[in-house]
């Protein structure tokens, strides 16, 4: 009787662990999260810059030419130059599939252009309309989780002269951009103010990092009328930061810490001349 009953116990915990080892394989099999993808700008020397994003994929293998998903398609022209200091345009959020996601990229439509004072200028894309603008990330999507993805596109790089040109399309656009996790960076925030309470409207004042990020010169343009300002997408660690403004002495303010996922607010910085 006793082998009977052990057989039984047996045979009944084999199954528990079948029902278990499926259950999970089921829940493993199941699992998404969501990717959101935002946009904000590294400024250039140029009044507006706009550019029409027609649809965001992502992939999650690399160099793959089948595989991608479509994460939104807001088929819409952004003026990159009001893309800073915090302001962010969402580009698209969707469920995915739990997994590494290798590969982002961004098709762009033809209305693509700049202007200088009174003048538009077209900007020409050779082959972001057709194959998309490709970046390498590694976004890590998990069940249940919102992931950020942020795209920091650097306006003053993205933006070439091309010489000897019909007057009319003497510019190309070759996008330079940085994607960053939100939550594994940091803010630097602060406010500047000039001596004798000068206009700032009347002011070009640019905050930058001193050393580059990856590569990637990290810089802003302060607020007109309050002078605020957030550098963005820092990884954790110490930075040194550096204000000029024409006819101003530079200032730069040393060890400022960042941590992951927090803004550092370093206060007031006061030009004077």
């Amino acid at each position: 009787m006793k082998n009977i009953i052990y057989s039984f116990t047996s045979f009944f915990t084999l199954a528990l662990l079948l029902i278990f080892s499926v259950t999970a394989c089921d829940q493993s099999a199941g699992d998404t999260g969501t990717l959101r993808v935002v946009m904000h700008d590294n400024p250039g020397d140029f009044d507006e810059i706009w550019v029409e994003i027609v649809r965001v994929e992502v992939n999650n293998q690399l160099d793959a030419e089948t595989g991608w998903v479509t994460i939104g398609e807001p088929g819409d022209t952004y003026n990159l130059l009001e893309l800073v200091n915090g302001t962010q345009v969402m580009l698209g959020e969707q469920e995915l599939e739990a997994g590494i996601y290798r590969q982002i990229r961004l098709i762009l439509g033809d209305n693509n252009y700049l202007v200088i004072g009174e003048d538009q200028y077209e900007l020409q894309t050779p082959s972001a309309q057709q194959t998309g603008v490709k970046l390498n990330i590694n976004a890590g999507i998990q069940n249940g989780i919102v992931y950020t993805l942020v795209l920091d596109f650097d306006a003053h790089r993205s933006v070439v002269a091309k010489g000897q040109t019909p007057v009319g399309a003497p510019f190309l656009l070759t996008p330079v951009i940085r994607a960053y996790a939100e939550a594994e960076t940091g803010i630097i925030s602060g406010v500047v103010a000039v001596e004798d309470a000068a206009d700032l409207n009347d002011l070009n004042i640019s905050v930058e990092l001193a050393d580059e990020v990856d590569g990637y010169n990290v810089s802003t343009l302060v607020e007109e009328n309050t002078g605020e300002f957030q550098l963005r997408g820092l990884p954790a660690g110490t930075y040194d930061i550096e204000i000029t403004a024409d006819g101003y002495v530079p200032v730069t303010e040393t060890g400022i810490t960042v941590t992951a996922g927090e803004i550092t607010d370093i206060g007031e910085i006061v030009l004077v001349q």
